[in-house]
């Protein structure tokens, strides 16, 4: 059996080519598996997967929890607001006590940037990053291609077009990391105030003018404006943020192309994205959802066969 090139899942950026289709490909597999009455795999029976969360989720969290739970492996959930972290705890003694009861793998999400590089290199689990601050978040990245390839074939020579907060967003970064690995063409699109000085560094083109972005792409991934990171304000209004970068249907329906809509979610209705987008036949949405428990399955998959 193939196998991945790392024994983590940290960032887009340590893995390859080979490894996204490896994941791919099992994704395939899993896929099936989820939509047949029986959704459940023994397959990882004797692994123990504890999930630590040490900022809100709820839709990776529970897409996690029910890939794990669909594979038939043990779960164990931690929530950092109700534990000793509170009280003053070292992220690797928290996490050393929970290997201690005999843990295999970590899904981690956590404020700060390497926590899940930091984690790696200290404790004797296999790691996987639900998202680390504003830096990277690979399993969404690795669903939103998978979305894509799905509806379209192949990444290859694609448009997609990454609109809204860059500057905040671990989606944007991972994303971009993963769709040049797979050749296709990307652009970013928002306010300058929240697009990061060293983006066109990354093989990435930008475009201010929303209307010109979906001339353009294939694919619109609609970031969400992420108002918890920012201590100042990046534009006027909400309202004039909607005016310029968001889209509504009579904006889609004026250009004359099928634009594969996606988000990550959650959803801020009406600023972003307006209902009758995200409800509309081109929203791949909850596509995506469905897909990011299939790629989950994979990702803990191919990590627990390294561990054993």
């Amino acid at each position: 059996m193939s196998q991945l090139s790392v024994n983590h899942l940290l960032g887009i950026k340590y893995i390859n080519k080979q490894d996204i289709d490896l994941i791919f490909e099992t994704a395939d597999h899993f896929k099936e598996v989820i939509n047949r009455s029986i959704k459940k795999v023994p397959t990882l029976r004797d692994i123990t997967i504890a999930n630590i969360f040490f900022e809100n989720s709820t839709r990776t969290r529970l897409s996690f929890e029910l890939a794990e739970k669909r594979l038939s492996a043990d779960v164990v959930n931690f929530s950092a607001g109700q534990s000793s972290v509170k009280k003053g705890e070292t992220l690797i003694d928290t996490v050393n006590n929970i290997l201690s009861m005999k843990v295999d793998m970590v899904v981690m999400r956590h404020p700060n940037p390497g926590a899940g590089i930091f984690l790696s290199k200290h404790v004797n689990a296999s790691i996987i990053n639900a998202g680390d601050g504003a830096h990277e978040h690979p399993t969404q990245a690795l669903l939103d291609s998978y979305s894509i390839r799905e509806k379209l074939g192949d990444v290859k020579g694609k448009n997609v077009v990454i609109v809204g907060d860059i500057l905040h967003s671990r989606v944007a970064l991972s994303n971009i990391f993963a769709l040049r690995l797979q050749g296709a063409n990307v652009k970013v699109c928002g306010p300058k105030t929240l697009i990061p000085k060293y983006i066109e560094s990354l093989g990435v083109g930008v475009e201010t003018n929303l209307v010109k972005a979906l001339e353009w792409c294939h694919v619109a991934n609609m970031l969400r404006v992420q108002n918890e990171r920012m201590d100042i304000s990046y534009f006027p209004s909400t309202r004039e943020y909607t005016q310029q970068f968001g889209i509504n249907k009579k904006l889609l329906d004026s250009i004359n192309k099928d634009i594969i809509i996606m988000h990550p979610g959650p959803i801020n209705r009406g600023v972003e994205i307006t209902s009758d987008v995200a409800d509309s036949d081109q929203s791949v949405i909850l596509n995506q959802v469905e897909n990011g428990v299939a790629i989950r399955m994979a990702v803990i998959y191919l990590l627990a066969s390294k561990i054993k």
